[in-house]
């Protein structure tokens, strides 16, 4: 079996080491401190504590037989290297450098050599000091009298850590014990905490948080004293012959190092890697309003997707790539392994109508068919419906929440039975929609307050009732909106069927009466998201009453005569239902053809061809079985009403659910009376008796479906 040995000081280190485990190659590794031992906490790891000689790393590199070895310690501990590369020559083993990039395009700061130099020009200065240096290199400071009761030193939270800090007359407040990686924000803020003007700093690359210091200190205007790194005395390339008894190889990440690995030990590391994927609302757009946790995920981040408005404003020195679906992600993943750590950006709240959960979808399907080796997580973000509640000092626990960015909504249903809606708009032209649909509907008083690009410098927040629309909103940026529609004279909601018979428009038209739709509709067993035909619609009075009890619900209504096609879109504008309920001017069963699956279906007229109508949606439930092995709901049935009036048409309805494959059959014959006013008295006129016939439809698995 293949052995590497790593001399561990970094993440770098520690990931390369679980990266290694992951592919069943034996690994030791060996740290310094304590400290550094609770982080190497994978049990599958050899893990040695303690500072090593150059004759003791000799011993351990000759009886552990490796074939690698790796120097993944901190950039700036020189001697530790040095005893590892003449380790590594006299046992002649391989050696690769793991170093960290310390190169930063920064300018600005006071740079040193040494440690004592910058205590040394320190002594000259005024104000606090922040050290984020070490324990290590805190004597140099510590002795120097003139700045040691201005010092605060930000050290891990180890023993020994805190044992250096106290041998060296730092203690209390002065002590920072934290563990990293730390973000500007978090460095802005100790600094501001304890007035800090000065601080010191290793450059130690990307990795080390250097990025972040300095971001921090420009914010806080502090001084900043930059360490230089020393000069490592090895080639850049690989070094062999008469030279070194062994070869040596420079890498600087995990990734560079992961695959000269695989060429040394002829061993499949790389694909063993699994990525860590965060899906993360990144509330309305300013990183003042962002999660803490969100903001991390962005500044650990190795590459970045999203929208290219996102990007602009995310923390992080990821590469920023700007893609938002997930088909262009994976392909980039796939083309780009180097990157494990990955994070993508959603606007507003990752679960209010988010691309989050249909790209978790996709990247667990990639999982499964082996294409990518990934976990994903997804945060929350501030949603523009809370952002908008707090700017208009409104609670939104008691609104309904909606969208018509991108999908279906009936808005006009929604407004009429309740006080608050709050809903995301595509564009402005959407206000205008609105404003017409609510007008023609016979809603007139509501309030509709709006933002626009919440958080960003060009924020927009605006109100107007419906009377003053064309005078106050004549020059809106196109964009997405969030606005709250307020009405106080909402509907109290009915949750019943039995709508009045004079709500209808009617003409010649025939209807099915009030009592007949209420068992009627009471028999279909509507479930919240119903795809519905109503065939042979009419007036539109059951295409009515269905789409009214949940504004979930798409009524389907298929009529042959135009008269009553005309009649059945005229009922659903004037009710506000025209979202919902979509008219097919067509005879049954042709103008299914184009139609979802239906989940009911009301039969209030069948001109002669009741058997081809219910042929035709036996043929919809043919369904195949999925990836998963599980069959679609369709394969459940759907649900038939039919309502008969003629004896004939009875007949008919007893043949066939004796011939087609139905379950929970069930046969009621109604007759209504109503009372009718003949001078003073109240006198019954009997209606029709009607058939209310009501059983599931089940698929016929000798049919075969259309293409």
């Amino acid at each position: 079996m293949k052995k590497v040995l790593i001399f561990a000081g970094t993440t770098e280190g520690r990931e390369l080491a679980e990266l290694l485990a992951d592919s069943n190659i034996k690994c030791s590794v060996c740290v310094a401190t304590d400290y550094a031992l609770e982080l190497m906490n994978d049990k599958r790891l050899d893990v040695h504590c303690g500072r090593l000689t150059e004759e003791e790393m000799e011993v351990l590199m000759r009886d552990g037989s490796f074939d690698v070895v790796v120097d993944a310690t901190h950039p700036y501990a020189q001697i530790v290297s040095q005893n590892v590369r003449q380790a590594a020559d006299k046992e002649s083993i391989s050696l690769i450098r793991l170093r960290r990039s310390t190169e930063s395009a920064e300018e600005g700061f006071v740079s040193f050599k040494t440690h004592e130099e910058c205590s040394a020009w320190l002594s000259f200065q005024t104000g606090n000091i922040l050290l984020t240096t070490g324990s290590k290199d805190l004597g140099s400071y510590a002795k120097n009298e003139t700045i040691k009761n201005r010092l605060f030193v930000r050290v891990l939270p180890g023993e020994e850590s805190i044992r250096l800090c106290t041998a060296n007359g730092i203690t209390g407040r002065q002590i920072i014990a934290m563990q990293g990686p730390f973000s500007a924000q978090m460095n802005e803020c100790i600094l501001r905490e304890y007035s800090i003007d000065w601080m010191v700093t290793k450059i130690s690359g990307h990795a080390g948080g250097f990025e972040e210091k300095v971001e921090a200190a420009k914010k806080a205007g502090v001084g900043i004293c930059a360490i230089l790194p020393p000069s490592e005395n090895v080639c850049q390339t690989e070094i062999s012959g008469d030279e070194r008894k062994s070869s040596m190889y420079i890498c600087e990440n995990v990734y560079d190092t992961a695959k000269k690995l695989e060429s040394l030990l002829k061993e499949d590391i790389l694909s063993q890697r699994r990525r860590k994927i965060i899906l993360s609302g990144i509330g309305m757009g300013s990183t003042d309003g962002m999660t803490r946790e969100a903001y991390y995920a962005f500044e650990d981040a190795e590459v970045i997707f999203g929208a290219e408005r996102m990007l602009e404003n995310l923390p992080g020195k990821g590469v920023k790539v700007p893609y938002y679906r997930a088909d262009d992600i994976i392909s980039y993943l796939i083309e780009h392994p180097q990157y494990t750590k990955v994070a993508a950006a959603f606007s507003g709240d990752s679960g209010f109508y988010s691309g989050a959960q249909s790209m978790k979808k996709a990247l667990d399907e990639a999982n499964e068919k082996g294409i990518l080796k990934s976990e994903t997580t997804i945060l929350p973000g501030i949603s523009s419906v809370s952002a908008l509640a707090a700017h208009f000092g409104v609670s939104w626990n008691d609104a309904v929440l909606a969208s018509i960015h991108g999908r279906r909504t009936n808005v006009v249903n929604l407004v009429r039975k309740n006080t608050k809606v709050f809903l995301l708009l595509s564009g402005k032209n959407d206000f205008e929609m609105l404003v017409n649909k609510f007008r023609e509907a016979g809603i007139n008083n509501v309030k509709i307050s709006a933002g626009y690009r919440l958080s960003y410098p060009d924020e927009k927040l605006f109100t107007f009732y419906l009377d003053e629309f064309e005078t106050k909103l004549f020059d809106l940026p196109e964009g997405v909106y969030t606005c709250l529609i307020e009405n106080e004279d909402c509907e109290e909601q009915i949750l019943t069927p039995g709508m009045d018979d004079e709500i209808f428009s009617r003409t010649k038209v025939p209807m099915t009466k009030n009592e007949v739709r209420v068992l009627s509709i009471s028999r279909l067993e509507l479930t919240k998201k119903a795809v519905v035909y109503d065939v042979g619609s009419g007036t539109g009075s059951v295409s009515a009453e269905c789409a009214r009890l949940s504004p979930d619900i798409v009524v389907f209504a298929i009529e042959q005569k135009e008269e009553a096609a005309n009649l059945t879109k005229e009922n659903a504008a004037r009710l506000g239902l025209s979202d919902q309920i979509v008219v097919i001017n067509k005879k049954a069963p042709e103008g299914f053809e184009e139609l979802p699956t239906p989940t009911h279906v009301f039969i209030g007229g069948s001109s002669g061809v009741l058997s081809d109508i219910l042929s035709a949606i036996q043929k919809k439930l043919i369904v195949k079985e999925n990836t998963k092995g599980k069959t679609d709901k369709a394969s459940k049935g759907v649900r038939v009403v039919i309502n008969a009036v003629s004896l004939e048409t009875i007949a008919q309805i007893t043949k066939l659910i004796q011939t087609y494959p139905v379950k929970h059959v069930q046969l009621t014959q109604i007759q209504a009376s109503r009372a009718h006013k003949l001078g003073s008295y109240n006198l019954m006129q009997a209606q029709n008796p009607v058939l209310i016939a009501s059983f599931n439809l089940l698929p016929d698995d000798k049919m075969e479906a259309d293409e």
